[in-house]
């Protein structure tokens, strides 16, 4: 297997990591959040959702929050939206770069909103167009491309479909997204080994939730496919509160773990990211769902050599 020598992990948790939390953060403890993780190196960090706050609560303030994070010039701050109003509130906040989502699920993507999933991509060029006017960036993000709880297996010709009709909008920066959490390391390293040949004008990053335990392969396997951008949430929380049986995402502790120990580099301070973890865990009440978090560094497990006698 081949890696990229160096990978970028954004962190989703202030968003992805929370928006399943019974207890809400205050606006307070979200800006904690996100200036630890600036400090900590993180060079991508989804603060929030311009969602409906009847649809998504723990969201609510995400305007707030942008207006009261420590920003650093080397750090991309982002957030999630549904639509033109979602540009809107970006704009008025001071958020620079937004991203729009659709599923690659037929099904769900027509019970929710009662249309194709490529109809629905179209339906954004009107907010492309906004941000592009008021110098937004706008990344575009494909759930559940790997798999789906109504279809299972996801034909890649619906996948292309919806990444043609992102490229027509003028989005080239997507998001794979395993939101269900049904992901294999052999799919995946095929379907972004065949992305990346098709269309090569398009930034990759891939999404992945570790409900059925295979985050961190599925990783290598897309790291292997040549992709160097990952999506990760901080103690491994978070799950979409639409997805049945949705778990957390990927750890970012035990992300840069493993990548620390292959000497892969990300410029991101691992006992950093580790306390933050375990402030955050005592903030929502509860464990995460992270190995490092419980097992600790490799590097803290050396012991002095016994001397022979």
């Amino acid at each position: 297997m081949e890696f990229p020598e160096k990978i970028r992990l954004c962190e989703v948790g202030p968003r992805d990591g929370l928006q399943n939390e019974c207890r809400i953060l205050t606006l307070e403890e979200k800006v904690e959040y996100i200036n630890r993780m600036t400090e900590a190196g993180v060079p991508i960090i989804e603060v929030g959702s311009f969602m409906s706050p009847k649809a998504v609560p723990q969201m609510a303030d995400t305007d707030e929050v942008f207006k009261h994070i420590t920003r650093k010039a080397n750090v991309e701050y982002r957030a999630l939206i549904a639509n033109k109003k979602g540009v809107e509130r970006a704009l008025a906040c001071g958020c620079k770069k937004v991203k729009l989502n659709v599923s690659a699920s037929r099904a769900h993507n027509i019970a929710n909103l009662n249309r194709l999933p490529e109809e629905s991509v179209a339906t954004f060029q009107e907010s492309v167009d906004f941000a592009t006017a008021n110098g937004i960036e706008v990344s575009g993000s494909i759930s559940m491309p790997f798999g789906s709880p109504w279809e299972h297996y996801i034909p890649l010709s619906d996948v292309e479909a919806i990444i043609e009709a992102y490229i027509a909008c003028g989005v080239t920066e997507l998001s794979l997204s395993d939101a269900s959490g049904m992901a294999t390391p052999a799919q995946v390293n095929t379907i972004c080994k065949h992305v990346k040949e098709k269309y090569p004008q398009v930034q990759w990053i891939i999404h992945l939730h570790n409900t059925r335990g295979a985050a961190l392969a599925n990783l290598l396997a897309a790291m292997d496919a040549g992709i160097d951008t990952f999506d990760s949430a901080l103690a491994g929380l978070g799950g979409c509160p639409f997805v049945p049986g949705a778990a957390g995402n990927l750890s970012s502790e035990d992300a840069l773990h493993m990548l620390d120990e292959m000497g892969i580099k990300t410029g991101i301070s691992i006992d950093a990211v580790i306390s933050a973890g375990k402030w955050l865990m005592d903030i929502v009440g509860h464990a995460g769902d992270s190995y490092i978090q419980r097992a600790g560094k490799n590097s803290e497990l050396i012991r002095e050599l016994p001397n022979k006698k």
